[in-house]
């Protein structure tokens, strides 16, 4: 591309172009109107302005168009001359102007200076108009600019005023308003300012928080004040007071005059701020900037803070505790170095590896590390037995207790003591009474909801410092990640109004910047580690994900549309909480029918054979991994489905385990473990909410999920009872999708992430459906032939 290509580019970017009508009468475009910068860059390359409009009008063109101005093909349109030199004289002048500030006995006065646009000749506006300098047309342009430049900055209506427009005393108010965006506003007018070189304009301010001593982080406060510097270095004490009591723009600092824009002043005057706390001091040096009067303000932190800031990048040299009956693997060893430096401040954080890379053994280790008192364990009843059972196995002599059922009691203890979510909600109070070294809580996304009374309830538990485990800490929304940051290190992200305000809502907008600040404040305090992640685990074998699409037999395709037709009927008659009641109750209803016509219809003993496309393919993945030798995991959301399944594979004489919501916690133990330890292992179904998370059932190689969450983070979960450490065959993931159905349209916005996909990621319930107009749900929703 040549130098007249290139500059032509610039000047169409920058929208510099103005309408022509050539000399034979067609309409045509060229650069305009230039800045005296653009003429002085042509001057400099040789480059005319006959050079640049035709590529200017080439560039400002569009395949396709049909308009005179827009159209590749010439358009003769002599009727438009008169317009585009009508417009040509208000825009393409001979002359512009610009303004260079003098000082004299501390008065600043601006000087018009004008340009020419044909030669690059620059004079004071005093000599134009005495003759010394260029013409009456470049004196009218002169006017016609400054006029112009007025609407912008109203006090250069004051040079109109004058016989010779050549100089504009400056009051300090003018000056404040130039600070102020008056500069920025006449520079987009193409009206630069030139300011003395004499004149100190490097001033600066950025907020110092810290001090020489850190609080507790969890009860004490930092100050935090405005530091002003020039040239790049912080004034004194004095030199604040001294700008502080200043009521000009233009102050004597250092033996030299210094313009100080009034933001500035007034950061001097009002350099004392309210005290940040002690974590939210720590997120300010982490990120380098604080939230201050509605804005974001650059951060300097002082040097106590910036230790801490370095010393949370730096590895504890922690080995596995010799009572640890296990080798841990590398990146195990990391995250028990990271939690060991977290806790030992008192910060606490978040492990969040995938499921399955041993965040259990990890913590476990922790405690054997710290042996500072005892731990409390908050999980999920069926993993009660899973705890209790690595704790045995790892750490032997460790007393480990459950705090669970009606007899329960707190015993004394330096050990484990480990309790579900139900029963620690009940009983939060009787469990803040002991003086816990660490509380953990694992599978922490069931405390998501930083509302719900089980959230509550964790947060009355007092310890000296908090582990959350979870393979998702995102699975729908950055709120869930401010309720276990916020419960594991308080405060660090603010209250959740403030982090939906100021990180939430920008980063799931798209800004990079926010998103890039939040990752540096939330990195130190959440260790992710992914089983893709190089190193992390390269004994994983493949894993293999198909989705499999079925036809709805008749029966099913009969209910399918005679369900859409009768509700689609109601719903459109509806509105407010009862139409997105029948929204919700369409949709079920659809997956239900998808499902198998006999969960639709309530029929427990119905006959179920031939009757659903899904069933069909199940009994066939069956027979083939069975005769394989390979172990079988059955996902559904649906209680009612799961029996349905077990009751039809019972009756083909294939052996089936069942485990649901409802199932007792000692039956749950029962039945994983005996999955495992099967030389046959039956098919296992599974509720997908009660056994989604938590549980060792690499004995599978094969998943189905039977039916489709809203939500592909909770089955990515589940498929993880395979997949996960310990596992040495082949996984293959099964997705049964009805085909032409709803099931197949949210497959496949899913995959594609489209608009839609938006709406069904936001909750796992599919809430947000209820918000599609009639048209869009109907289109959803519609039974079409399968391709």
């Amino acid at each position: 591309m040549t130098e007249a290509e290139l500059l032509a580019l610039h000047l169409v970017a920058r929208g510099r172009l103005l309408p022509t009508v050539t000399v034979d009468g067609y309409a045509a475009w060229r650069v305009g109107p230039l800045d005296p910068s653009d003429v002085d860059r042509m001057r400099r390359l040789g480059i005319t302005r006959e050079q640049l409009d035709p590529v200017a009008d080439r560039l400002a063109r569009e395949a396709g168009a049909t308009t005179p101005f827009a159209d590749p093909a010439p358009h003769h349109v002599p009727r438009l001359r008169e317009w585009a030199d009508a417009i040509a004289a208000e825009h393409d002048r001979s002359a512009r102007v610009s303004l260079r500030v003098e000082m004299s006995d501390e008065a600043l006065s601006a000087v018009l200076q004008v340009h020419g646009m044909t030669d690059g000749v620059v004079a004071d506006a005093a000599h134009v108009w005495s003759g010394a300098a260029f013409g009456h047309g470049e004196r009218l342009d002169a006017v016609l600019e400054v006029r112009h430049a007025a609407r912008v900055w109203p006090p250069l209506a004051r040079l109109l005023e004058l016989a010779v427009p050549d100089r504009l005393d400056l009051s300090d108010d003018d000056v404040r308003d130039l600070l102020t965006g008056g500069e920025q506003a006449l520079a987009a007018a193409g009206v630069p300012v030139h300011w003395p070189r004499d004149l100190d304009r490097d001033v600066s301010a950025a907020a110092v928080v810290g001090g020489t001593e850190l609080p507790s982080f969890f009860d004490g406060v930092l100050d935090f004040s405005w530091q002003v510097a020039v040239g790049g270095e912080p004034l004194s004490a004095a030199e604040m007071d001294l700008l502080a009591e200043a009521h000009r723009p233009v102050v004597r600092l250092r033996d030299r005059w210094t313009l100080v824009a009034p933001d500035l002043a007034s950061k001097a005057r009002e350099r004392v701020r309210k005290p940040l706390t002690a974590v939210e001091a720590l997120g300010a040096a982490l990120t380098g900037r604080a939230h201050l009067d509605g804005e974001w303000v650059p951060v300097a932190p002082s040097r106590p803070l910036e230790l801490l800031r370095d010393k949370l990048s730096t590895t504890e040299s922690v080995e596995a505790p010799a009572a640890l009956t296990a080798t841990l693997r590398d990146y195990q060893l990391r995250g028990l170095r990271w939690l060991a430096r977290m806790t030992e401040l008192g910060l606490g954080g978040c492990l969040a590896d995938d499921m399955g890379l041993g965040k259990t053994i990890t913590l476990i280790a922790l405690h054997l590390h710290r042996a500072a008192g005892p731990t409390l364990v908050v999980c999920p009843a069926s993993l009660l037995g899973n705890w209790e059972r690595e704790i045995r196995r790892f750490a032997p002599g460790v007393d480990v207790h459950r705090y669970h059922g009606g007899a329960r009691s707190i015993v004394d203890t330096d050990g484990f003591v480990l309790t579900t979510y139900g029963t620690m909600r009940v009983d939060a109070g009787e469990l803040s009474t002991v003086d816990w070294d660490l509380v953990v809580a694992d599978e922490a996304q069931h405390v998501k909801n930083a509302r719900s009374d089980t959230a509550r309830a964790l947060r009355r538990i007092p310890a000296r410092a908090r582990v959350a485990l979870t393979g998702t800490p995102v699975e729908n929304n950055l709120s869930e990640l401010w309720a276990i940051l916020d419960w594991t290190t308080p405060g660090l992200l603010g209250t959740l109004g403030e982090f939906r305000a100021r990180w939430a809502q920008p980063v799931e907008s798209g800004d990079p910047v926010t998103a890039a600040h939040l990752s540096r404040l939330i990195t130190p305090f959440l260790l992710r580690r992914r089983k893709s992640d190089p190193g992390i685990a390269p004994e994983l074998p493949p894993k293999t994900e198909t989705d499999r699409p079925v036809a709805l037999t008749r029966e099913q395709a009969g209910l399918y549309e005679a369900v859409v037709r009768e509700t689609m009927t109601r719903i459109r008659d509806a509105t407010g909480m009862q139409r997105k009641g029948l929204v919700l109750k369409l949709l079920t209803a659809l997956k239900q029918v998808c499902n198998h016509p006999a969960q639709y219809l309530g029929e427990p003993d119905a006959r179920l054979s031939g009757r659903s496309g899904k069933l069909e393919l199940l009994d066939e993945l069956v027979d083939t991994i069975r005769a394989e030798g390979g172990g079988l995991l059955v996902f559904t959301q649906y209680v009612a489905m799961a029996r349905l399944l077990e009751r039809h594979l019972r009756e083909r004489g294939v052996p089936t385990r069942l485990l649901h919501g409802g199932t007792p916690v000692r039956r749950r133990d029962e039945l994983v473990r005996a999955f495992q330890e099967s030389d046959e292992p039956p098919v296992f179904l599974l509720s997908l909410k009660a056994a989604g998370t938590g549980l060792n059932l690499t004995r599978a190689d094969h998943v189905v999920h039977y039916d489709r969450w809203w939500n592909p983070a909770v089955e990515a979960q589940a498929t993880d009872r395979a997949y996960r450490i310990g596992q040495d065959r082949p996984v293959q993931v099964h997705r049964l999708i009805a085909e032409g159905t709803l099931e197949d349209r949210i497959a496949t916005m899913l995959a594609a992430k489209k608009e839609l996909a938006d709406a069904v990621l936001g909750r796992q319930d599919g809430a947000e459906l209820t918000e599609l107009t009639d048209a869009q749900l109907a289109e959803l929703v519609e039974l079409r032939e399968a391709p």
